[in-house]
């Protein structure tokens, strides 16, 4: 696997920030390394403040379960085993607004 860097982080940001727009819809973008560790991050003027911490987490978990984030979003909640003790960020993965 190969080692994210920032200048992939800024392309990545680049390409979410233009679809954010193309949508109407300003988000915070998270970009993880394979450690799952924050290389990148922006908040899109109008994005919710509180979407912050969200967006690393997202970014986090998806690297931590090797899975796309739109992935996490569409898994059935429901079918996680002991899901009571699974990470509240999980959680909020799930059913954060996109």
């Amino acid at each position: 696997m190969t080692a994210v860097k920032l200048e992939d982080a800024r392309r990545v940001i680049s390409a979410a920030e233009k679809k954010a727009k193309e949508i109407g819809q300003p988000m915070n973008i998270a970009v993880a390394d394979e450690g799952g560790n924050i290389v990148a991050h922006i908040r899109m003027d109008d994005a919710w403040i509180g979407s912050i911490d969200v967006s690393m987490k997202k970014a986090y978990t998806s690297r931590a379960f090797d899975i796309e984030p739109l992935t996490l979003k569409r898994r059935n909640w429901q079918s996680i085993p002991n899901r009571e003790a699974s990470s509240s960020a999980f959680m909020l993965q799930t059913t954060a607004k996109s």
